[in-house]
């Protein structure tokens, strides 16, 4: 049987640890702007498994978070109804990694620099397993996603739409 390759610990899986969550470990070969369909495929799950933590800010500059499946991306318009605001949209990846701690790309919702609000696209917590980011490129957690509303606390919105 091969090793298992050893992750280093990040702020997310200290957090995950920190609160007694069971994760999985899933290390792959990062391509820059491959996004969910190169974790997936390294991975061999469903992309629709695989979600994506985006950094987005609303019309005031707050920064946030939104949760969404790798094959959708996010209705801004839907987001910014469903949340109260006059608008949202994606922060620069300069201003994200500043807010979240993490780099582009390796961005985990778990054991972020600042607390942030978390919306969670509901039909995420409808499966039994997704793949999120574990706190650096090329390494996402397997978890149960019934915790997120738990433990980030992650509020449901509708506002996938297909890619």
């Amino acid at each position: 049987m091969a090793k298992k390759e050893h992750v280093s610990e990040t702020p997310a899986t200290q957090f995950l640890r920190k609160h007694g969550i069971a994760f999985s470990e899933h290390p792959y070969t990062y391509e820059e702007h491959g996004g969910t369909a190169v974790s997936a495929r390294e991975l061999g799950v469903d992309e629709h498994h695989v979600v994506k933590t985006l950094v987005m800010q609303d019309e005031a500059a707050k920064p946030l978070i939104v949760l969404m499946h790798g094959d959708r991306k996010v209705s801004t318009k839907n987001l910014a109804r469903q949340i109260g605001c006059k608008s949202v949209e994606p922060c620069k990846p300069e201003v994200a990694n500043r807010h979240s701690g993490y780099l582009v790309g390796g961005t985990s919702p778990f054991g972020t620099r600042k607390t942030m609000p978390v919306y969670v696209e509901e039909s995420i917590l409808a499966l039994d397993k997704i793949y999120i980011n574990g706190g650096r490129r090329g390494f996402l957690v397997g978890i149960d996603p019934a915790i997120l509303p738990r433990v980030l606390p992650a509020k449901p919105v509708n506002c996938a739409l297909a890619d």
